[in-house]
């Protein structure tokens, strides 16, 4: 990771915005690698609102040596530019001066799409519900939930050099079908682990809240959908807003789950929870992935599950339309393994 000046990448689209981040695709002019340009949302440099976002960039740059490149999850950040204006590059207007991060393409496709293509009738929910939350199919050898297995892996690689990592939604996460490897693409919600309360006076953040980020997305008390158009929407597409509202909808949903092993197992993890009671990342992983094979059993179990798969199959589909192209992504290599 080095400083790099801007003019070695050739510009591209806009690929998405966040809150904070907007992401340009580019090429290096040299090599024709495809990267990305994240930079402070432009909105917020033209009305310097943007202190916080820069702190962010500062801190996410620091996490990223501090954690190096053993991370195979975590996409890498290739360069930085100085803190400057770069009206010029951008060809806009924005007048103050920001921070460019320059970041690796991120293989596959996002859990979850654009937002913002949703209006279009983008299926932005497909990579979430196919692999994440319903894999009712999967390549041979392949382990079962093998998100939510890297996701967890990915959080102790931060935890074990003092960070806490948030914001691993669906959105933020790329994925693979042939190799079933995942690619975090914004780190941009780390925390120190200091343990000081935030300026507010708001209880230091700590694992917990990475913990309902994991039931929160990548658990579900439903069953798989029985027709190909009910794996179309995102699951729990809104970010935590409230750590004891959220326990409490989970608590009700998953107490209605008539799966005896599935109910018990996860309302005990959600109690857990509650009380802020679970040490170590190990001891989460262990529930989590316990809930989870008890949630396949249940899966393996239906009794339409032929139909079940076949339903799957058909909204495998849903990926081979033009929208999925912007990524690197090739559907005919990466879904030949499903028969799809």
């Amino acid at each position: 990771m080095e400083q790099v000046d801007l003019h070695r990448y050739e510009a591209g689209g806009i690929l998405g915005t966040g809150a904070d981040y907007e992401v340009r695709g580019a090429v290096e002019r040299q090599t024709g690698r495809p990267v990305v340009l994240k930079r402070p949302h432009p909105q917020a440099v033209r009305h310097r609102l943007h202190d916080g976002i820069e702190a962010r960039t500062e801190l996410m740059l620091t996490a990223f040596r501090d954690v190096g490149r053993a991370v195979p999850t975590l996409v890498p950040i290739l360069g930085y530019t100085e803190r400057a204006n770069h009206d010029a590059y951008f060809g806009d207007a924005v007048g103050q001066d920001y921070r460019v991060i320059v970041q690796a393409r991120a293989p596959g496709i996002p859990l979850v799409g654009d937002p913002m293509a949703r209006i279009t009738g983008v299926p932005i929910g497909i990579g979430q519900n196919l692999f994440a939350l319903f894999p009712l199919m999967r390549p041979e050898g392949a382990p079962s939930f093998t998100i939510q297995r890297q996701l967890l892996d990915l959080e102790e690689a931060f935890s074990r050099v003092g960070y806490l990592l948030l914001d691993l939604r669906p959105q933020n996460v790329f994925y693979q079908p042939a190799t079933g490897r995942i690619a975090a693409i914004d780190c941009g919600a780390l925390v120190g682990n200091n343990g000081e309360p935030d300026r507010r006076g708001r209880r230091p953040r700590d694992l917990h809240d990475f913990y309902l980020e994991m039931l929160k997305f990548y658990t579900t008390p439903l069953r798989p959908p029985t027709q190909a158009s009910g794996y179309r929407e995102p699951y729990g597409l809104r970010p935590v807003a409230n750590f004891e509202d959220e326990l409490g909808r989970l608590a009700q949903q998953f107490g209605a789950v008539p799966d005896a092993l599935v109910r018990d197992t996860a309302v005990a993890m959600i109690d857990r929870l509650r009380r802020r009671n679970y040490g170590l990342l190990g001891d989460f992983r262990r529930d989590l992935l316990a809930c989870l094979e008890a949630v396949d059993n249940s899966y393996q179990a239906l009794p339409n599950l032929t139909e079940a798969r076949q339903v799957w199959t058909e909204a495998l589909n849903y990926l081979r339309a033009d929208y999925w192209q912007r990524y690197l992504f090739d559907p005919e290599s990466e879904l030949a393994g499903f028969g799809g």
